[in-house]
């Protein structure tokens, strides 16, 4: 029930049972296992084996597809929805995009560049057959699974998201990251208050939650509490100093703020994190 059965895979990209298999035993991917041992992948599984794809059909050597799609498993936005997102390669190198990008044809670049917005419309269907499934299912999930079933929901229906982790919340109400990712789902539908609550009771169970903290930040700014939100984007750097659009936002309540000096600061450091990301 839980995840993407191989057999829907190779539909859904296009390719082979015995080659999502083989992508699946080649160490860029981390898949769970079904009763019988069948493989059930993510939905960020499904973004790097699109990846996959198109660097085969470059004919790239095996061992820097791997090498490649372990970097962009780092890449990926962990804890954050992955639709606006773009896959793009330059060389042998795949990269995470926001928007479209244009290519050169003379540059010698290979020409993959595909939406996950697109390959999520076309996940869409079984993700809500998993949750039709996972409600009417004679063994109820447990928080961890409805937790999992909401962050590949996330991608093709946000209300099916928002309803698995708020059924991970009633059977967990102490689950962290369902706190999160709830709250982030309500601040993004308008309920800014509503999310500062979430991430409050989040932050309760795990204060050095640094999503958390990062996400806060962002509900508290859209509440009008900049001072609050300066103190939630330091505390998320503080556990984690690599979060780059932290740095970004605090610059930019800095620089609002007269804090030129600090505003150069946590700039300096965005665009160290940005250029790192991306060599």
């Amino acid at each position: 029930m839980k995840g993407y059965a191989t057999p829907d895979v190779a539909k859904l990209l296009g390719i082979s049972i015995p080659q999502v298999r083989a992508f699946a035993r080649s160490g860029f991917l981390d898949p769970d296992r079904g009763a019988r041992g069948e493989f059930r992948f993510s939905f960020p599984d499904l973004v790097l084996l699109r990846a996959a794809k198109g660097l085969a059909e470059a004919r790239v050597p095996a061992r820097r597809i791997q090498r490649s799609l372990r970097t962009l498993r780092r890449q990926l936005p962990a804890g954050r929805p992955l639709s606006a997102v773009r896959i793009t390669a330059e060389g042998d190198r795949v990269l995470v995009r926001d928007g479209a990008t244009s290519w050169n044809p003379e540059s010698g670049q290979i020409q993959m560049d595909f939406a996950v917005a697109e390959l999520a419309s076309r996940a869409a269907p079984l993700a809500r057959q998993a949750a039709r499934a996972a409600r009417a299912a004679a063994e109820p999930l447990d928080a961890d699974e409805w937790y999992d079933l909401g962050f590949d929901l996330e991608a093709v229906d946000l209300e099916e998201a928002r309803d698995a982790y708020r059924r991970a919340l009633e059977l967990d109400p102490d689950h962290a990251d369902a706190h999160v990712n709830l709250g982030r789902l309500l601040q993004e539908g308008g309920d800014a208050a509503e999310a500062v609550a979430h991430y409050m009771l989040a932050l309760e169970r795990n204060a050095r939650h640094a999503t958390a903290w990062y996400d806060l930040g962002i509900a508290l700014e859209d509440l009008r509490r900049r001072s609050d939100a300066v103190r939630a984007y330091e505390q998320a750097i503080t556990i984690d100093p690599k979060l780059a659009d932290a740095h970004f936002n605090l610059s930019r309540l800095y620089e609002a703020t007269g804090k030129r000096a600090a505003a150069l600061r946590s700039l300096s450091r965005y665009r160290l994190l940005v250029g790192g990301r991306q060599g």
